[in-house]
């Protein structure tokens, strides 16, 4: 996490580097892959805040296989992580109290312009024309949208390359029956 937080700060100046490629399994086997905004870490541990859309093919996906792997490249610092793990979905189902918190901190942690897209149709819905745009009014002080989806992702691996020194790192949690504890780091040839 250390190191992911440096590239962050590193980078932080370009909007672009809060983005990175989700990948999950797909219908049929086959990889699905989309571009998603960081959200920041879960309190008190390492995973990967999403937000997304309840609606969306990929909740149904991830709920049937719920591994899935970022793939996220900083420009300046020329440095990709690619990190695997298990998905979590958070959606207002949840029977998880803990869980309920951290979807409604993360709905306010977003804007209200973040916020609005969850009152449109459904993604990948036809359209006729914008006015699904048009009307779109969420009081900022509501709580989330039955739409409103928070996603974590435990990482379990990270492999990091930094192009500009030539080495790369694979970072692997250790496991003693259901807990996952320290990081191990080998390195290894880029």
């Amino acid at each position: 996490r250390a190191l992911l937080q440096r590239a962050l700060d590193a980078n932080a100046h370009l909007k672009h580097s809060t983005f990175f490629q989700l990948a999950t399994v797909g219908g049929g086997g086959r990889p699905a892959n989309r571009t998603v905004v960081f959200r920041g870490f879960q309190e008190q541990c390492d995973k990967i805040q999403i937000n997304t859309d309840a609606r969306s093919n990929k909740i149904g996906e991830i709920r049937e296989w719920p591994l899935g792997e970022i793939c996220w490249y900083f420009t300046d610092s020329w440095e990709q992580f690619r990190i695997s793990g298990i998905i979590d979905v958070i959606d207002g189902s949840s029977l998880d109290p803990a869980k309920l918190q951290q979807r409604e901190k993360a709905w306010f942690a977003s804007s209200v312009k973040s916020r609005s897209q969850y009152l449109g149709q459904s993604p990948g819905v036809p359209v006729a024309n914008d006015d699904h745009i048009k009307d779109v009014h969420i009081d900022p002080s509501a709580g989330p949208v039955d739409a409103y989806c928070l996603l974590t992702l435990d990482p379990e691996k990270v492999d990091y390359v930094n192009l500009k020194s030539n080495q790369r790192l694979m970072f692997t949690r250790t496991q003693e029956g259901d807990e996952f504890n320290d990081w191990m780091a080998e390195k290894v040839s880029p």
